[in-house]
């Protein structure tokens, strides 16, 4: 602690002694021109009225070369205007010739090889918070919104009219964002933060209007102006997407009572409502999440539960706020009912479970969210479960249910006041509460993040407590911290940082933390070469630190360190490297029990990789890690290669393979009264994922996607784990050694069809297989055949989702009034 505090003071005078180096930088501004004449979008900005607006010219590369001002040959000319309804954008991308354009059919927010030109705006000109919307050469469309702490969330969808045409000397543009897309302030007269971005992505350059310096961490702070927007005023922003969705399900249950083939009709609707010029209410009822891409399932031999990534639009779309302190993880809400695995326990004499569903059903979820004039950010999240429960049946057909899951209301508030020089502090409560006798819980934190006025430095500080009540008839309350100080800006970057969670914090009812009571310590560093040479573009290299102990009674955990560095290539590959170490460590879950802990070896750890450039043709990435813990001359080979060939703009096939061997591997093996059993263990994993897409244009496709997991583990030798956390070596003594052989096959095919701006049509054919047996000896591809043949569970679904918005609505009412 004592080395760490010198560290941390000298850090402190080396930044105070480097924050005055800089010369001043000057933004760019460009003037608002309003216009009176409604542009045709149509891809080609060749109308009078587009001459009026001054043009955004000169623009700087961002990288590989920072600072480059752009070739004149591969000009752009970009043109801003509004009215009292939206912004106008049009411009022009320069090319020398039509072949210099890189174009891919992606489909929409998925950028792919593409060029493209984006506008992000930062409409309260706070440096912190944007909009970005951005076009591609064949006129698909890509939006997101920004801010210093989440980053880029591109989940976020507007409904904005865009299109794009190629001609002989490059391509060119047009978008029309209505107000009703973004968020502003009432004030008479405006000026947002603006910059204007295109990617050429052939030659792997990408520039800016107003210059960005890759040394300084936030380029919304480094945004340029558009002044003098006049009398703008914020419309009602009120849309209605009502859905319909019909599923037909195929399961060859071939049991009595239980029919093979299901089906059910489903409608509900989201809606948008602008509450203010700045916040907005956003609400799903009776959602449908039935279509989302299948979850990438593993086997789990770790103590703690897999994070799965969350595929539902609701909880990915404009949820930067809620995400502050990373105290939310959406997948609790619908996730597994509260006492699913108690039901087992509460079968009577002859009976057994019929039904035990494995998600709560969702009946609404609310979102209000915006900033004030003053930059204070409010967020409000709730989100309500209804009771679940299992039916258990007995031998003479009655029936009864057990409740898994009561009602449950969800809720998040959060408080984010933006401050001078890029900084912020927030506040964030998340809250459960259940009905009946089932406990609740109720988490909150303060979060100070503070940058310099050069926006290199960062102090950044999470202080939070939980609060569970009614837990066996009592409450507990836990504590965690994070505080770090770090140099953001620069070639020469640290991080200094302690983390600490004491044994009663517990965030696992709206978030997710998979273990508590720890006292961790990490330092990083990295040096990185920005400017380009005679052979690379850029080098960073790494230096990786952390000492783990537990908070309680505070004795050691891990201590683990790294070196690793990544190049990119004139020619734009990508090649890196990584070393580490792992030291002798204590591990208090592997045991799964109280007070019990396992005495981890040393490991050295290694990882080569490289990728090519992924505007050919033909792309490739390759990897592989190596692991070698020296208990029983251990060995993990875990190789990853994808590879993806485009036929041409429409048509593309991606195969990604991962995975390998583990050979004397220690672990848990199973609990016999007080005994620990661990086992040594082989095990071999492979996870193949083939995708193919056909775009028929920007508003239609079809994506395919096939995953086959698989993973054996064949225990060698039982070992009993000892009070010192040593192995010792454990004869049978009737305990059968089990093989483990888990198989998962996942098929998700989607054709989606943009019919109206914001309005879809999804049909979506999804398969899935699971196997579980002892059979380790069979091969790949025999294995495979198995598990194609083990019962499917075949689903085949139509979704229509329509887009509404008032404002439509009332011109066509207003064209027909005039018309009568």
């Amino acid at each position: 602690m004592r080395f760490s505090a010198l560290l941390l003071f000298a850090l402190l005078l080396f930044s105070f002694g480097v924050q005055g180096q800089d010369a001043p930088r000057v933004a760019r501004q460009l003037p608002a021109v309003r216009t009176v004449a409604v542009p045709k979008i149509d891809g080609v900005p060749d109308e009078a009225l587009w001459k009026a607006a001054q043009p955004a010219t000169n623009f700087v590369e961002w990288r590989p070369t920072a600072g480059k001002p752009e070739d004149n040959t591969n000009r752009t000319e970009i043109y801003l205007l509004y009215d009292n309804t939206s912004v106008y954008i049009g411009g022009y991308c320069y090319e020398k010739s039509k072949d210099s354009v890189s174009t891919e059919l992606v489909g929409r927010d998925v950028v792919g090889v593409n060029d493209f030109v984006g506008v992000i705006f930062d409409t309260y000109n706070d440096k912190i918070n944007g909009f970005g919307f951005y076009v591609t050469p064949l006129g698909e469309q890509f939006d997101a919104k920004y801010s210093n702490t989440a980053g880029e969330d591109g989940s976020w969808n507007g409904v904005w009219d865009s299109e794009s045409k190629l001609m002989e000397g490059g391509w060119s543009f047009e978008m029309r964002i209505p107000y009703s897309a973004l968020r502003f302030s009432s004030a008479a007269n405006q000026t947002w933060g603006l910059n204007i971005t295109r990617r050429r992505n052939k030659s792997g350059q990408q520039y800016m209007w107003s210059p960005v310096d890759q040394k300084i961490n936030n380029f919304m702070s480094q945004e340029g102006s558009w002044v003098g927007i006049d009398k703008i005023k914020a419309p009602v922003r009120l849309s209605l997407s009502p859905y319909f969705s019909a599923y037909a399900n195929h399961y060859p249950a071939n049991a009595a009572g239980s029919k093979n083939v299901t089906a059910s009709v489903n409608g509900g609707m989201d809606v948008k409502y602008g509450i203010s010029d700045a916040f907005t209410l956003d609400m799903t009822l009776v959602p449908d999440f039935g279509q989302v891409q299948s979850d990438n399932q593993v086997l789990n031999l770790s103590p703690f539960e897999v994070k799965y990534n969350e595929n539902r639009p609701f909880f990915t779309e404009g949820t930067e706020l809620f995400s502050k302190g990373n105290l939310f993880y959406s997948r609790r809400i619908g996730g597994q009912p509260l006492h699913y695995y108690d039901v087992e326990g509460r079968l009577g004499s002859g009976e057994r479970i019929v039904k035990n569903p494995q998600e709560a059903k969702l009946l609404n979820a609310t979102k209000i969210s915006g900033r004030t004039k003053g930059g204070l950010g409010i967020g409000f999240f709730n989100a309500i479960t209804k009771p679940m429960r299992a039916t258990i049946e007995d031998d003479a057909k009655h029936s009864r249910t057990v409740e898994t899951s009561p009602l449950t209301n969800y809720n998040i508030m959060v408080l984010d006041q933006t401050l001078k020089n890029n900084s912020s502090v927030s506040f964030i409560n998340t809250n459960v509460l259940r009905s009946g006798s089932d406990y609740d819980a109720n988490v909150s934190a303060a979060i100070l993040d503070i940058n310099n006025k050069k926006n290199r430095f960062n102090w950044y500080g999470k202080f939070a407590a939980s609060h569970l009540t009614n837990v066996n008839g009592k409450s507990s309350t836990g504590y965690s911290h994070n505080v770090s100080f770090n140099k953001t800006g620069g070639n020469w970057l640290f991080t200094l940082q302690q983390e600490v969670a004491d044994a009663k914090y517990d965030i696992n009812d709206m978030g997710i933390l998979f273990n508590n009571n720890y006292m961790d310590h990490y330092f990083w560093t990295a040096y990185r070469w920005l400017k380009p040479k005679s052979f690379y573009n850029r080098i960073q290299v790494n230096y990786n630190a952390t000492l783990s102990r537990r908070f309680q009674p505070g004795d050691h955990q891990i201590f683990y360190t790294n070196v690793n560095a990544n190049i990119q290539f004139k020619n734009l590959w990508w090649a890196g490297v990584f070393v580490g170490r792992n030291a002798s460590g204590n591990d208090f879950y592997e045991a799964r029990t109280a007070g019990r802990f396992y005495r981890t070896p040393p490991s050295w750890r290694y990882n080569v990789w490289v990728e090519s450039n992924n505007a050919k043709k033909y792309y490739v990435s390759a990897g592989t890690f190596m692991a070698f813990p020296e208990m029983f001359s251990g060995k993990l080979v875990e190789a990853n290669l994808e590879q993806r060939y485009r036929f041409n703009d429409k048509f593309s096939l991606t195969h990604t393979v991962m995975g390998g061997p583990s050979k004397n591997e220690a672990g848990f093996y199973k609990l016999n009264g007080d005994e620990i059993i661990f086992s040594r263990r082989n095990r071999l994993t492979w996870e193949n994922i083939l995708r193919a897409k056909y775009n028929f244009n920007n508003k239609s496709g079809i994506t395919f996607r096939a995953r086959h997991y698989w993973s054996k583990v064949e225990p060698q030798q039982l070992y009993q784990l000892q009070a010192d956390g040593h192995l010792k070596e454990r004869a049978a003594n009737g305990t059968a050694i089990q093989y483990q052989n888990i198989n998962f096959f996942n098929i998700d095919a989607i054709y989606t069809l943009q019919f109206a701006p914001g309005s879809f049509i999804n049909v979506v054919w999804k398969n899935a297989i699971y196997s579980s047996n002892d059979a380790v000896n069979f091969k790949y591809f025999r294995n495979l055949g198995r598990t194609i043949d083990a019962p499917q569970n075949n689903n085949l679904s139509i979704k229509v989702l329509y887009y509404l918005d008032y404002l439509d609505l009332k011109k066509g009412r207003s064209r027909k009034q005039n018309n009568l």
